[in-house]
């Protein structure tokens, strides 16, 4: 079985169906936490030395931190609208409570400065397009740098691939200092919609592939609704949604620059790839969803 690919099951249970540390991960920086709230439930959430962003996969939920409170309104799941979330700095005791259920996302980074908590409005956030063809795929840039600069070292984002396409392509990485990319240890949080193109299920799946020059990491794996894959180094991509199943991802990422910073190198073997998006129209399937809803 390979180390990088957690299938669902295996990183907890149904009350946490997520609980990866950096420890447990075998690096130093990015973690995830995912929690299953039923109505009416709180729960409190202690951060330690992990800054950590509150974002609502499947419904809405009160937060309570440092004597404010954040009221999130959240989605009814992934694949119908982009959602509001919230910073939670590190060394803060987090309470979460909601009225009919949730299923919360906290993508998390090791960081050494305390900052204030904060609210992020969903129709803030901004909603890109990237590639075209059957590349085509809608990111959701809501914890990234440039957008969202209240963080110490967490970076994340939200990508949706309608069926038959792929994403994370060209294949890239960034593993080492240079002058295209900076270090990120980074996490793949994988939810694939069932036939109704919305509600996730385990009925579907998609492929992600990871690999290094050396040939020391090189895995194509089938990735179902829950799991979750490591990158600690080397290129990754693509991820291809199967026909009739979208496929999302939460990407989290941290490393030791002084800086945030998502900047990576694309394999120079498959790179040529992006010059040839200028003459492809983009698949009319994306933008999927806006701050006001579906918008396919």
């Amino acid at each position: 079985m390979s180390k990088l690919h957690r299938p669902l099951g295996t990183l907890s249970d149904e009350r946490d169906p997520v609980r990866l540390t950096p420890d447990s991960a075998g690096w130093t920086y990015s973690g995830l936490r995912v929690l299953s709230l039923a109505a009416g439930e709180s729960r409190i959430v202690r951060t330690g030395e992990y800054e950590a962003f509150v974002l609502p996969l499947a419904g809405a939920c009160t937060v309570r931190v440092d004597g404010q409170v954040f009221e999130l309104a959240g989605r009814d799941s992934v694949f119908t609208r982009v959602t509001d979330f919230a910073y939670v700095p590190r060394d803060a005791e987090v309470e979460l409570s909601t009225v009919e259920g949730i299923e919360v996302a906290l993508p998390m980074a090791r960081c050494a400065r305390r900052l204030e908590p904060r609210y992020g409005p969903a129709e803030n956030v901004p909603v890109e397009v990237r590639g075209a063809g059957q590349a085509t795929r809608q990111v959701t840039n809501f914890g990234v740098p440039g957008v969202w600069d209240h963080a110490d070292k967490l970076n994340a984002c939200e990508l949706i691939t309608p069926g038959g396409n792929w994403s994370s392509y060209p294949p890239h990485k960034h593993d080492e200092a240079s002058g295209c990319e900076v270090v990120n240890e980074e996490i793949y949080y994988f939810r694939v919609a069932g036939r109704d193109g919305v509600t996730p299920s385990r009925e579907g799946f998609g492929l992600h592939r990871t690999y290094t020059s050396d040939g020391e990491l090189d895995e194509d794996v089938a990735v179902r609704d829950g799991d979750v894959f490591l990158i600690p180094r080397g290129y990754h991509g693509p991820c291809v949604a199967a026909p009739g199943y979208p496929m999302y991802y939460l990407n989290v990422l941290a490393g030791p620059a002084d800086e945030r910073s998502m900047a990576f190198c694309d394999d120079p073997a498959h790179g040529w790839v992006r010059e040839t998006w200028a003459d492809q129209e983009l698949d009319p399937r994306c933008p999927v969803t806006s701050h006001e809803g579906r918008v396919s």
